[in-house]
């Protein structure tokens, strides 16, 4: 099976073409820096140097391919509004214009549980849960936008959505390492009571549900979240990684409405400097808020199952990041 991966040469588009290449696929990465995926260009895969903001690339790169995992995002906590918009609006249009003219099978897209946040606690929530009034970042507005974009494909190409949650592992750049940055910088408070359940996802289990989304005949058409199906106590997992890593302990405790407050004003200096603020609204509500997932309409369509534990999962990324430690 030939299979094109945008954002194949970011964290999860990695671990996702490693797990394709040894089944055999064919596998193409579409990406700009290719310095860390050289042993995947050993072991097979082709690389196709494009930005999603190059319409006309990206719609070549569809050419001859059955399955697209659309991956690449801008995903980043703090950014230009337009930059959100042309990567992961109009990426996802140009995708799917691609998929479409190259007679593409399927597209399993990469979204995220974000869409259906609105800042308030999920308690084993669904797929049903409706989009919020007013999105918590404008990361989630334009995936959401991009979420309607795929839907809207109509009968001439396969889609199906995958939401996963808070995924980590070895190799990630933006989840466990921004947090441990900024505990070693003793600039990390616990923000809340410390008591919100948050589901985490191993990065390898996110890669197995992509595959089974790409080859499951009755997903087309439909959405799925994924997670690890377990449901710790965030800040137990945060303390936990903390102490691990031998790094200052969290002894601040700051109120979420405090937490707010200050982020907001911080996004107002932020707007004049041009310079990412230390903590947004965002971050306030993701790291003090309950977000728990339902997946069993995964499990049923899909066969999926996490295939890596929490505790294994956290156990290797601690094992990645003590050896890159400063």
């Amino acid at each position: 099976m030939e299979t094109l991966i945008t954002g194949g040469t970011g964290f999860l588009g990695r671990y996702l073409a490693r797990m394709l290449l040894a089944r055999g696929d064919g596998v193409r990465l579409l990406g700009r820096n290719f310095a860390d995926v050289q042993d995947l260009i050993r072991a097979g895969a082709t690389p196709i140097a494009a930005d999603l903001r190059d319409a006309k690339a990206v719609i070549t790169a569809c050419k001859g391919v059955e399955i697209v995992f659309h991956a690449g995002a801008m995903s980043e906590p703090w950014g230009r509004r337009a930059d959100f918009f042309d990567i992961n609006v109009g990426g996802t249009q140009a995708v799917l214009a691609g998929c479409k003219l190259h007679r593409v099978r399927r597209l399993v897209y990469v979204s995220s549980p974000s869409v259906v946040f609105d800042g308030t606690d999920q308690i084993d929530a669904t797929e049903d849960v409706p989009y919020p009034k007013r999105f918590a970042s404008v990361y989630s507005l334009t995936k959401k936008l991009g979420e309607d974009i795929v839907r809207g494909a109509g009968g001439a190409l396969e889609t199906v959505i995958l939401r996963p949650k808070a995924v980590f592992g070895p190799g990630d750049r933006a989840l466990l390492p921004r947090l441990m940055a900024a505990a070693r910088r003793h600039r990390l408070p616990q923000i809340g009571d410390g008591h919100n359940f948050v589901d985490l996802t191993y990065v390898e289990n996110v890669a197995c549900a992509l595959h089974l989304a790409a080859t499951a005949p009755q997903a087309a058409g439909h959405t799925y979240t994924i997670t690890n199906d377990e449901h710790p106590r965030l800040w137990e997992v945060i303390r936990h990684v903390v102490q691990a890593l031998s790094l200052p302990p969290i002894r601040r405790v700051i109120p979420v409405e405090a937490a707010l407050a200050l982020a907001g004003a911080l996004e107002g200096i932020a707007m004049l400097t041009g310079k990412e603020p230390i903590l947004t609204r965002y971050t306030v509500s993701i790291l003090a808020r309950t977000q728990t997932y339902n997946i069993s309409a995964a499990r049923r369509d899909l066969g999926y199952t996490p295939v890596v534990s929490l505790a294994e999962g956290i156990s290797r990324t601690l094992a990645a990041m003590q050896e890159t430690a400063p």
